[in-house]
């Protein structure tokens, strides 16, 4: 029962891509043609969201549901970053969706995406057996 907000933000965000139509496979490829303003508008919005949000944990030390004090470590530069990036915006050029948006695309009907899930499943599992032996 404690975990019931989780289920509720996800629900809200949820409606909030498909209703800002950031699961739609047109609105995608129409950004990385630079055809369109939408998805950019998303991210920019995106941006601050995430930079207050970062600067309220921090100023309010907030914890885990555990308790635990949430970290925010700096991140150094490797060439790992921008080759992940390209692959992970080739994936989801080709596809038509990125994380957030395919569980959302799922439950709007679009059940080929479940090919794309179990892709970035994959590619997560596979990322994580060969994490020790990656550059740093």
């Amino acid at each position: 029962m404690k975990q019931i907000k989780f289920l509720i933000a996800g629900i809200l965000f949820g409606i909030v891509l498909t209703r800002s139509e950031a699961i739609s496979w047109y609105r995608i490829q129409e950004m990385f043609r630079f055809q369109g303003f939408q998805m950019y508008g998303i991210f920019f919005t995106a941006i601050p969201t995430g930079i207050l949000s970062l600067w309220l944990i921090r100023k309010f030390r907030i914890r885990t549901l555990q308790g635990e004090q949430v970290r925010v470590d700096p991140i150094r530069f490797n060439w790992g970053i921008p080759l992940g990036g390209f692959i992970f915006g080739l994936g989801w050029a080709l596809t038509g969706a990125c994380p957030g948006p395919l569980f959302a695309q799922i439950g709007t009907g679009f059940t080929v995406v479940v090919v794309t899930l179990l892709s970035a499943l994959a590619g997560t599992w596979v990322c994580s057996a060969l994490h020790s032996r990656l550059p740093r």
